[in-house]
């Protein structure tokens, strides 16, 4: 397959025509034994499993029938997510096929957030990438990236329309977890009136939004409740960080999580009782994930754009919601977090 001269750099206003083109032409010029190999990003959230697991239902919809789905790193799925249609086509990054014909990548701003897998975009056939990352590097052959997005399911969504493949419940699902999980439930500035557009047709489908709302935002392990506890024990609020805006921040080690015996992905959701302090406009949880390295997530509330601050640190993100690897002791990563907001990414507050 033949990828289109020029897709290979996002436009900063979304996906081209001839960039949607060339991706509707990659999926409809696929042989009957083509093998398809889908791909998210390290650690996997609702919009990078969402939109990938449901994206693959509807591949198998138009008749693809060698389909993977796979994440890097362990393939210990995160249990809000255990139970979504789709999961059937997980396989560990090991097993995922070595050359395949095409692979589409959901909601990696990078090639570095696809780990060990970032080898299978050069032994493709062809790629795809489905992103909504403002700071999408463009390492696809053919990229749909549309930073104007809620979520990358946005996108997913728009290359079923294009290649006819109608909407059922089981593909629904998976489009919805990922457009409430990137909006926080429909409570951030990326919700608009095509959002609630979306989800009113993912809805008309027959899908629940209370059972998946209770099984993706409302179900932890008293386990877990004690960790939260602890790890927001330890909060420190710095009001003249970010020249004035405010910080906070908390940390949570390998320790925490032994000690209660959680898994780490619990501590994801951590960040969303930090970010309702009302002195600080820009949160912080940095969370260990190994020897001396940390998985930082930052939130903002408006006046801090911090997906310019995790760049800067070799990560990425969105203006309000973005991350990166941070390595050294605690205050090492604490203190360039302070330097980034002082020195290069303060916006006017809207």
């Amino acid at each position: 397959m033949t990828e289109a001269v020029g897709d290979s750099v996002p436009a900063a206003g979304g996906p081209t025509d001839a960039a949607w083109a060339a991706a509707v032409a990659a999926v409809r010029g696929l042989a009957d034994d083509a093998r398809v190999l889908l791909i998210c990003h390290v650690n996997p959230d609702g919009d990078a499993l969402g939109s990938m697991l449901g994206f693959g239902l509807g591949l198998r919809r138009l008749g693809v029938r060698h389909l993977q789905a796979t994440f890097p790193g362990p393939a210990d799925l995160p249990e809000p997510f255990r139970w979504l249609p789709g999961v059937e086509l997980l396989v560990p990054q090991d097993d995922a096929y070595p050359a395949p014909d095409l692979v589409i990548c959901f909601d990696a701003a990078s090639e570095s957030r696809l780990g060990d897998l970032a080898d299978r975009l050069g032994r493709a056939g062809a790629s795809l990438v489905l992103d909504h990352h403002a700071s999408n590097t463009g390492f696809g052959g053919v990229n749909l990236v549309d930073p104007h997005a809620a979520a990358t399911s946005v996108v997913a969504l728009g290359l079923l329309d294009r290649l006819g493949v109608p909407l059922d419940a089981e593909t629904a699902t998976g489009l919805y977890v990922a457009l409430t999980t990137d909006t926080g439930s429909f409570r951030f500035e990326a919700t608009t009136p095509a959002v609630h557009e979306m989800a009113a047709r993912l809805l008309a489908t027959g899908i629940r939004p209370g059972d998946i709302s209770r099984r993706v935002f409302d179900t932890r392990p008293f386990g877990a409740v004690r960790l939260f506890g602890e790890v927001l024990g330890r909060a420190t609020l710095e009001p003249a960080a970010a020249a004035g805006h405010g910080l906070v921040w908390t940390y949570a080690t390998r320790d925490d999580l032994a000690r209660h015996d959680q898994p780490a992905y619990v501590l994801e959701a951590l960040i969303d009782s930090v970010r309702c302090t009302a002195e600080a406009d820009v949160s912080c949880v940095v969370k260990q994930s190994g020897d001396a390295e940390w998985a930082v997530s930052l939130r903002s509330k408006g006046a801090v754009d911090v997906s310019r601050v995790a760049v800067a640190l070799g990560g990425g993100g969105h203006r309000f919601a973005a991350g990166f690897t941070g390595r050294g002791p605690l205050d090492g990563v604490i203190g360039s977090i302070r330097d980034a907001l002082t020195t290069n990414v303060l916006t006017p507050h809207p």
